[in-house]
């Protein structure tokens, strides 16, 4: 296993197992940190949303590397996603063809619904299920058009999935959701599993809400790791994509510093035990 290491989805397109995450990287950041990324690195996978504000500037710096002859346009795997205003399918098709724009591309990788819908279900407008269908008839015709070379969800429980699965002509390929060791969605892995979804992780290090935990540091000392580099491994060594976002130079070298060594069975077993109730950020589970 390596930085550019693949895994293979449902749809037979392979995705990088590592990538950097883009949430609330400013745009003015943005080139120094794909360059130190992509070029420094050798950063491959990019996540990033139409709701982070900041395609643009990734496809600014993205068509000066392609210039320069840094990398090409197929050896980079690029993921956006639809926010819960571009539901439905006239918006969502629409939305795609901005964030193409946007970002100076032909295709994106993989396009995701990047949240089920409002919590609960708003009288003044079409409930959440219906919104979900019409939108994924639209990511399944972007998909056969091309625009998108891979398509999936982000933020969807198993019963969202389940909801979807009886609906779908073409499945998801990937659920991308906070996963932790602190927050172990077993059950929705293993229904992901079972349903050959691959999970993506976000939040991998809790926002640093977690890596001073005496558990993490323990670990991570007995194996001469750093803590982020001990949670990100974990969910490595179970298949799972992640896709940690920094801005320092440094971290940015340390998070993809994963690849030498390996967490033995034992530890792997007490940080699958960490717990399930610890969550950073949103809670789909409060949208029907």
């Amino acid at each position: 296993m390596n930085i550019k290491s693949k895994i293979k989805l449902n749809n037979d397109i392979e995705i990088p197992l590592f990538g950097i995450g883009t949430y609330q990287i400013k745009s003015i950041d943005m080139e120094r940190v794909l360059r130190e990324a992509i070029i420094e690195n050798g950063y491959i996978l990019i996540d990033t949303a139409s709701s982070y504000k900041q395609e643009e500037a990734i496809g600014d710096c993205l068509k000066k590397i392609f210039q320069e002859g840094k990398i090409k346009r197929e050896d980079l795997f690029i993921t956006t996603k639809s926010s819960t205003s571009e539901h439905g399918y006239d918006k969502a098709i629409e939305a795609c063809n901005n964030s193409l724009k946007r970002l100076q591309l032909d295709y994106v990788d993989l396009y995701l619904i990047h949240w089920p819908g409002q919590a609960g279900n708003q009288p003044s407008s079409p409930k959440n299920s219906e919104a979900r269908a019409q939108t994924w008839k639209a990511f399944e015709q972007l998909y056969k058009d091309g625009k998108c070379h891979s398509i999936g969800v982000s933020n969807y429980t198993i019963n969202h999935l389940t909801e979807l699965l009886s609906q779908c002509t073409i499945k998801p390929t990937i659920n991308q959701v906070e996963f932790h060791p602190f927050l172990y969605q077993k059950d929705l892995f293993e229904f992901c599993k079972k349903n050959n979804i691959v999970l993506e992780a976000y939040s991998s290090l809790t926002r640093g809400e977690k890596l001073n935990d005496d558990i993490i540091v323990e670990y991570a000392k007995s194996l001469g790791k750093t803590r982020a580099q001990l949670m990100l491994r974990w969910a490595l060594q179970k298949g799972i994509i992640v896709i940690p976002k920094s801005t320092n130079s440094e971290r940015i070298k340390e998070n993809c510093s994963l690849f030498d060594f390996e967490i033995p069975n034992e530890i792997m077993e007490k940080l699958d035990s960490m717990g399930n109730e610890k969550r950073i950020c949103w809670d789909p589970t409060v949208v029907l």
